[in-house]
């Protein structure tokens, strides 16, 4: 358990001990005050560190940032630099879903559309037809036996 006395880390405040370990050491809060110490102007790692002291962690791309620049850095040692290559290997990969691909809206037969509106127009309250008339308006797909069906009601209605 870390626990921090300072939240705003300045240079002055560095060489105090602004916090105490309890039952472990904290690799990834060495290597913070290091860099803070090695790059005290830097918006980056002092926003990290400040939210490692409030938070008590970091996010994987936080930790890769942290880890190019400690690269860049001669005052931290290379087990350290090991250590937190393993933390961000121990942290999950979020990937995003790939997009969806849509269908493309189907394509109107408009003869099927000619046949349902000759037989709705002599044959308005059809229910059946007017079932497949909606369906047929909303662009929905309409089976091979529906337009059998269509087919047959033509042939039955419309002698």
């Amino acid at each position: 358990m870390l626990i921090c006395l300072f939240n705003n880390v300045s240079g002055d405040n560095l060489n105090k001990k602004h916090y105490f370990h309890t039952n472990r050491m904290d690799i990834l809060l060495d290597i913070l005050t290091d860099m803070v110490k090695a790059h005290p102007t830097s918006n980056f790692v002092n926003s990290l560190h400040q939210q490692y002291c409030n938070r008590g962690g970091l996010s994987r791309k936080q930790l890769e940032g942290l880890h190019s620049k400690a690269l860049k850095t001669e005052r931290i040692s290379q087990g350290k630099v090991a250590t937190l290559e393993a933390i961000i290997k121990k942290k999950p990969v979020r990937e995003r879903a790939a997009a969806t691909i849509t269908l493309p809206m189907p394509v109107k037969d408009e003869a099927l559309g000619k046949m349902i509106v000759e037989i709705l127009d002599k044959y308005p309250q059809h229910k059946r037809l007017l079932f497949l008339k909606s369906k047929f308006d909303n662009n929905e797909n309409i089976p091979a036996i529906e337009i059998a069906e269509i087919e047959k009601f033509k042939k039955l209605l419309l002698k």
